[in-house]
């Protein structure tokens, strides 16, 4: 990073009186380093050394209301003109950062689209990927990282680091399938699992805000507490009587008239259960009530500056504490749709570390719901792409597809976000001088 100083004064005042304000712009090259590295890379790979043939991709689905024809690219030019693009591309973000500004986050979406188009026309050399399918995955495995990420966000803009995601999302995953199974209703599991959440996380918030306990390692401690009670409930409860406890209805798909038809969007999108319905007004809701409600107002203004806040009469741990609680509700919702949208039962640790990718999700979208939920999108994409690519006979070797999803995660993180800022007083318990 670079730092780049200057003087301004106000020309109004007088020379005795005149103030002299110094500012400071910090540039990062950290984004513009790492779109280097990865269009380098894509030239390499699928340029130099690029795969001959046709890489095919099938749009539609034989149930949409018109076909798409198959697009067919050849895959070596393909591959050369998608990394000079690239290329471009990062030539463009270091040129926005020598210029003293933030490369916008949807340049970074726009290099990694284009970087994934590459790297599957490279990997379907004389092949055809079914892109519906590959989305619809993608969607499906991206559902409890969005709740996920949304629970953060919420947390973090409060002023609350919220680790234990994870044990949320366990607990919700839990209660939601032995509730649902019990009564045979999954929208009662469904409500279960919002309110297991939310008590995981109502303890996460009286321990760091009540008690002023360290917000971490509370978030680490319900972690483990709720990994190893899940566990012993299982074995103990569950097992025994799995065709009574542990069977829950799943919620069919809903398929929405017209919209359904349309192809590649319709399939995605329109023709889902009823949870991942709520996740599309869930992500609009909180958007728009962080940044244009009184509700979001107070809430940021709790995360970034509470002595403000509180000298304008906002109760700050009450605050802090309700919104932290709805955020574990929010979580719970994500761990309903293991048991209620996607397995159709409970096993043990199904969440299989979601609630830590869904926290870099926060990260990589920069605290914002919108950005975190594609962020969401871009890991749940990476983990559906080990399956398809592994059906195709793509020459990826097998181990490390199953490292993808987390290298794009330590990848997104570490180098492609560039410079971030969290709310200022996350991580901070306040105390009312």
């Amino acid at each position: 990073m670079t730092a780049v100083s200057g003087n301004l004064s106000t020309p109004s005042a007088s020379p005795a009186t005149r103030i002299v304000l110094a500012t400071t712009v910090v540039k990062s090259w950290k984004s513009p380093i790492a779109l280097g590295i990865f269009a380098v890379l894509s030239l390499v790979l699928f340029g130099g050394f690029g795969r001959d043939g046709t890489s095919s991709f099938r749009l539609s689905t034989d149930t949409d209301f018109f076909q798409l024809p198959v697009l067919q690219l050849p895959t070596r030019p393909a591959g050369i003109v998608l990394s000079v693009v690239l290329l471009l591309l990062a030539a463009l973000a270091t040129w926005i950062v020598y210029r003293g500004r933030r490369v916008s986050v949807w340049l970074i979406v726009a290099f990694t689209f284009l970087f994934l188009v590459a790297f599957l026309t490279w990997a379907s050399a004389d092949h055809t990927i079914p892109v519906a399918g590959l989305l619809i995955g993608s969607v499906g495995l991206s559902v409890p990282l969005i709740f996920g990420a949304l629970s953060g966000v919420i947390s973090e803009r409060v002023g609350v680091v919220n680790v234990a995601i994870e044990g949320q999302l366990l607990a919700g995953a839990f209660v939601s399938a032995l509730v649902g199974s019990a009564t045979k209703m999954p929208l009662l599991g469904l409500v279960a699992a919002m309110v297991a959440g939310a008590l995981v996380s109502s303890v996460l918030a009286a321990f760091s805000i009540k008690y002023l306990v360290d917000q971490v390692i509370v978030g680490v401690v319900l972690n483990v507490l709720v990994t190893g009670l899940t566990n012993f409930l299982y074995s103990t409860v569950l097992s025994p009587a799995n065709e009574v406890l542990n069977s829950p209805q799943k919620f069919p798909r809903i398929n929405i008239p017209v919209l359904s038809e349309i192809p590649v969007i319709g399939p995605v999108l329109f023709r889902q259960t009823i949870i991942i319905y709520i996740m599309y007004v869930a992500v609009f809701v909180v958007w728009y009530g962080l940044f244009h409600t009184k509700w979001g107002l107070r809430l940021r203004s709790s995360g970034e500056h509470p002595q403000a806040a509180d000298t304008v009469g906002i109760n700050v741990n009450r605050t802090r504490f309700w919104n932290v609680s709805l955020a574990g509700a929010i979580s719970g919702l994500g761990g309903a749709y293991f048991t209620l949208g996607s397995v159709g039962g409970f096993t043990k640790e199904m969440t299989a570390g979601a609630g830590f990718i869904a926290l870099a999700a926060v990260i990589f979208g920069r605290w914002d719901p919108i950005k975190a939920t594609l962020a969401a999108l871009l890991f749940g994409f990476a983990t559906n792409l080990q399956s398809v690519l592994g059906i195709i006979g793509s020459p990826v070797p097998s181990e490390f597809m199953l490292m993808l999803p987390y290298i794009v995660t330590i990848i997104a993180v570490a180098g492609v976000v560039g410079q971030v800022r969290g709310p200022a007083a996350a991580g901070k318990a306040y105390v009312k001088s």
